[in-house]
């Protein structure tokens, strides 16, 4: 599933062809994907202006000067198309510009989805309304571990507390702080807790630098492949040597996602 560095990559390659462009096609091919597309998606958005492209936690946000918001989620298999040559079998909207430029969702699983808000309201839809804050563009704060019994894994998945982190970037951020995944979120030292937070962007941010990681579907809105893959520390390596002191990395189970760590390097 594209976690936040996909979103970000995928939503700054939608800018330059979306942002400030008059809709001029609007297309749903068919009535859903993991919920219902809206029934007034192109009445909505033919005409209207796109003012601006953004995304919160792992999802993309499209506002239009109509005051509306299109939510965009690309779900396990979803990718953002732009100006694509040919059309592909699982092509389900497409956004047609004054300029003629195109960008097309395609979703072949069908676990995306896309909702189309008044930006008024954007706060209180249920798929924005319980989310933390953001872990780029200001401090991460992981104070509200203080006190809690759950895996440091787990609180950093939790979405109420921080928006938009995924498997794998939780995996390399944990090992980049010298945390085990499985160490109970309380007991984290204040100094650890620190290093935690400054890895955290420090990856994500590497992340986006290399277009995100591609694992299966995922491809940037020109076709291309992200490369940070290549530079994980820990996430899929599974009996590999430890990038920092060699010794094997290590694979188990949490809450059925599997969490790879250095059991030599991470305590």
């Amino acid at each position: 599933m594209p976690e936040l560095p996909e979103v970000e990559t995928v939503m700054r390659g939608l800018r330059p062809v979306l942002e400030g462009r008059r809709l001029a096609r609007v297309e749903a091919r068919r009535p859903d994907l993991r919920w219902p597309i809206p029934a007034d998606l192109r009445q909505r958005l033919t005409g209207a202006v796109v003012t601006g492209i953004r995304r919160r936690a792992k999802y993309g946000l499209i506002d239009t000067d109509r005051g509306d918001t299109m939510i965009l989620h690309l779900g396990m298999s979803g990718r953002m198309r732009v100006d694509p040559e040919t059309e592909e079998k699982h092509d389900h909207i497409v956004i047609e510009t004054d300029e003629g430029r195109r960008a097309v969702l395609n979703d072949a699983r069908r676990f995306g989805s896309v909702h189309l808000v008044p930006t008024s309201d954007l706060d209180s839809h249920f798929l924005i309304k319980g989310l933390g804050p953001e872990p780029l563009g200001a401090p991460v704060d992981l104070s509200g571990f203080k006190g809690r019994f759950a895996p440091v894994k787990a609180l950093l998945l939790d979405q109420r507390l921080i928006a938009g982190l995924g498997n794998i970037y939780v995996c390399e951020a944990l090992f980049d702080a010298g945390v085990a995944p499985t160490r109970e979120g309380g007991k984290v030292k204040r100094a650890e807790l620190a290093k935690l937070a400054a890895a955290i962007p420090e990856v994500l941010e590497r992340a986006i630098a290399a277009g995100g990681s591609t694992l299966r579907d995922y491809r940037q809105v020109a076709g291309e492949l992200g490369y940070f893959q290549h530079e994980f520390r820990v996430y899929g390596r599974e009996g590999e040597a430890c990038t920092r002191c060699a010794a094997p990395v290590a694979r188990i189970v949490q809450s059925g996602r599997s969490s790879f760590y250095c059991p030599s390097c991470q305590k």
